[in-house]
């Protein structure tokens, strides 16, 4: 078999020796490599594609002398083949394997790890001659977490990066929407050109055909000069509509003639500009009720939502909670040195666990950040996080009755528009009951409709 190194590395790839399992083949999508597995039983030889960096990894869990014999010729046909070794903590390994891995770049142990497993592939890539200094993770390497739902999320990130097509972001308020947008930009052919991330409700309503497709001098009034739109300064790039269900109609129809047309017209212009963007959109409401109430294009929806990445809610991603508390933990004390806390208590650990965390992930930051602040000794409490855990069941029926309760109540105010009289109504209670359940449960009216 010929050489199976690839020249250039628009795409990642780990030829498998071995058995990988549904882990496994998780960790790998979610930083980007496909996977192509070679059996024990088969003959080391896999045909490769184009544009491709390779990278071989030797499973040697339940790696035989049959198997030892085709990872070496395998590794004798290709000496310039890059090995990532996945080692089982505390195997005494076979001499003869021992030695074949001698001339790995890497190895990792398991349980494999995203954030060991980004290192090592990208060790072993780099090592190979196919470092990339323009493939740039930071954006997806900040979106933490080892849940299956995190993996997927990281995978469908790789996934949809290079696909030159509109990506609906779906999620509530504070999950990283702008992030995951962000790193969908830097995995993407466009990542060296303009980013452009445009909040739709924050902008004056008589000023948003102005912000997004520019104006000419004196097509209003206060227009002295020719105004550039956001569209025309993420030409070449990408452009983020957060909250895109705030958009008003008129600008509605605009955006669809620049998503079917690829040119628009400023305020006051009667010349096309012809613009070449990426549009990535985002909302945390349902757009097609708002499509029903006749509040949003149906037509515009359709051109919008091709990809579509949902970010889950942090009471939905598990221990991901803690780990990202111990991240934004450290991230302060290294700003802050002469921080007190140094961890968090058992108490503040089962607290975090068994919070709703109606802001998501942009909550846990401000709650961590004030609690390193205000703790007076070296573990945080549940205090210190302003979690009342005389609100919090302690196990049990009473933390599933808990959880479906705030589950019911914050489901039911989405489906009424936060409207505390037709959630009322929903549920059979009165307004002040709802009040009494959104205090109890830490659910912010306010927070929450904006």
């Amino acid at each position: 078999m010929g050489s199976i190194l690839a020249t250039a590395n628009n795409k990642r790839c780990v030829i498998w020796l071995g058995q990988p399992d549904a882990r496994d083949r998780q960790l790998m999508a979610a930083v980007g490599w496909s996977v192509r597995v070679i059996g024990h039983d088969q003959v080391p030889q896999i045909g490769m594609r184009s544009n491709e960096t390779v990278v071989a990894c030797v499973d040697t869990r339940g790696l035989d002398a049959t198997a030892l014999a085709q990872v070496e010729s395998l590794v004798m046909a290709n000496p310039g083949l890059p090995l990532l070794a996945i080692v089982e903590p505390g195997t005494r390994m076979n001499p003869d394997v021992q030695r074949l891995l001698r001339a790995a770049t890497t190895e990792v142990s398991l349980p494999l790890q995203t954030s060991a497993l980004q290192r090592a592939l990208d060790s072993c890539s780099t090592h190979a001659g196919f470092d990339d200094p323009g493939h740039d993770h930071s954006a997806a390497d900040r979106l933490l977490g080892q849940s299956p739902a995190m993996l997927e999320v990281r995978a469908r990130l790789h996934q949809f990066g290079s696909i030159a097509l509109p990506v609906m972001i779906l999620g509530e308020t504070g999950t990283g929407k702008e992030l995951a947008a962000r790193a969908l930009h830097e995995l993407s052919p466009r990542a060296n050109g303009p980013f452009i991330a445009v909040n739709c409700g924050a902008m004056p309503t008589n000023l948003i055909q102005s912000e997004l497709f520019g104006h000419e001098r004196g097509a209003f009034t206060g227009a002295s000069t020719r105004r550039i739109g956001h569209f025309e300064s993420a030409h070449g790039g990408t452009i983020f509509l957060d909250e895109i269900g705030d958009l008003p109609l008129d600008a509605q129809v605009n955006l669809l003639r620049v998503l079917q047309e690829g040119n628009l017209q400023r305020v006051g212009g009667s010349q096309s500009v012809q613009v070449d963007v990426r549009v990535i959109a985002a909302t945390h409401v349902d757009l097609q009720q708002a499509v029903a109430s006749g509040e949003f294009r149906n037509d515009l929806l359709f051109r919008l939502d091709v990809l579509r990445l949902l970010m889950p809610p942090l009471r939905k991603r598990g221990d991901d909670i803690e780990l990202m508390a111990n991240h934004f933990l450290g991230e302060f004390r290294q700003a802050h040195p002469a921080t007190i806390a140094r961890g968090f208590s058992p108490a503040a650990r089962r607290a975090m666990a068994a919070t709703a965390w109606p802001g998501n992930v942009r909550e846990l930051l401000n709650r961590v950040r004030r609690a390193a602040v205000v703790a007076a000794s070296g573990l945080i409490t549940p205090e210190d996080l302003g979690i009342d855990i005389d609100n919090q069941a302690t196990g049990g029926l009473d933390s599933a009755r808990i959880h479906a309760e705030h589950e019911t109540l914050l489901e039911t105010l989405r489906e009424t528009g936060f409207n505390v009289s037709a959630c009322a109504r929903k549920l059979n209670v009165s307004r002040v009951t709802i009040y009494r359940l959104c205090r109890k449960h830490g659910l912010s009216l306010e927070q929450l409709r904006s």
